[in-house]
């Protein structure tokens, strides 16, 4: 799937069979009926094998699923969460090129005619969309009010108005397919505004901090995975006739990286228990999700140099991990951002 760039099919109605895709949504409308916490354990699992797997699964959950329940009508809850816990996957439609980390100056427009709203716009880096059959998406219905016109949108893949664009070739989680949105006279009944018109900047900050809990367990999966992967590896290659396992070099290595591992996992369900218990969770998901994307980079580009001159090869996983590891500083709130949202609360602690 990595060197195809392309996740296969079997992998993702595996995923919907053993309900992985609707972790969270109640079993009234077909789900598996589990919690946030639930999901963020399928999460660092599945990114113990392949983060790219591990992202699909988190964005479904923890984005498209938890913006549902938490804003969607009876009739939106009935309609889309039954599809998606059986077999349509979702995608959240924010970042634009010149809205990334300022995710509210994107330019997308939704005008209001007759009883529908028209759509127009491009949205960029959309994790899922290839595959998705519902757009979250969010556009400004009155640019004037600035972040307080941003509302959120229920498209369906047959609006003919939408229509998903370029694929990225990206240096890592291949297999999880980011292209470009492109919304062209999309017509949107009133019915499927996500929430209240007007309120699409509430809903996508407060769905990010959940959803960088989602991205932290990413990271913590996938650093897990590097180390489980490299630690065998260094015990059975034998250099001056001992395992390299066995030189204190190493074992200082390994054992402050499984050190910060543990560390980083305490972070994340710390995180996730806060949010689970209704308690304030911002700094926690900050804070998990820096450390975390920290964590993986590190562990990640020790696997590699503790496989020597394999490592550096295509034949063994580990390069996958270092290249997979590098988009945890970006998406969904990159380092600076998170350690600036940690530095306002914190400073907010003391006055």
């Amino acid at each position: 799937m990595d060197a195809e760039s392309k996740l296969d099919p079997n992998i993702l109605k595996a995923a919907f069979e053993y309900g992985l895709m609707g972790i969270e949504i109640p079993e009234k409308y077909g789900g598996s009926g589990m919690t946030f916490f639930d999901s963020i354990i399928a999460i660092e699992e599945l990114a113990k094998v392949d983060p790219s797997v591990s992202v699909i699964v988190d964005v479904q959950n923890t984005l498209v699923i938890r913006t549902i329940m938490e804003y969607g009508t009876e009739k939106q809850k009935q309609h889309w969460l039954s599809r998606l816990a059986k077999d349509t996957v979702g995608c959240f439609c924010l970042s634009e090129p010149s809205s990334g980390s300022d995710a509210f100056a994107l330019k997308a427009r939704a005008e209001l005619k007759g009883d529908n709203y028209v759509l127009n716009g491009t949205k960029y880096w959309i994790t899922n969309s290839q595959d998705a059959g519902l757009f979250i998406v969010m556009a400004n219905i009155d640019p004037s009010k600035g972040y307080k016109g941003i509302t959120a949108f229920l498209v369906d893949k047959s609006n003919p108005g939408i229509r998903v664009g370029k694929k990225e070739d990206k240096l890592g989680i291949r297999a999880s397919a980011t292209c470009e949105v492109i919304l062209e006279d999309c017509i949107v009944k009133k019915e499927d505004v996500l929430g209240e018109v007007g309120k699409g900047y509430k809903i996508a900050i407060e769905t990010l901090n959940e959803g960088r809990i989602g991205i932290a367990a990413q990271m913590l999966g996938l650093a897990q995975g590097a180390f489980d992967y490299a630690l065998p590896y260094m015990k059975q290659r034998h250099q001056f006739g001992q395992p390299i396992s066995t030189f204190q070099g190493m074992q200082f290595q390994y054992a402050h990286a499984a050190t910060e591992i543990e560390a980083t996992r305490l972070l994340v369900y710390e995180a996730a228990r806060r949010k689970l218990a209704g308690k304030p969770f911002t700094k926690e998901a900050a804070m998990a999700k820096y450390y975390a994307s920290e964590v993986a980079g590190k562990v990640s580009t020790r696997a590699v140099e503790w496989l020597g001159g394999v490592g550096f090869t295509k034949e063994f996983a580990a390069e996958k991990f270092y290249r997979d590891a590098i988009i945890g500083k970006i998406y969904e709130g990159t380092s600076n951002i998170n350690l600036q949202t940690i530095a306002k609360i914190v400073e907010k602690e003391y006055d």
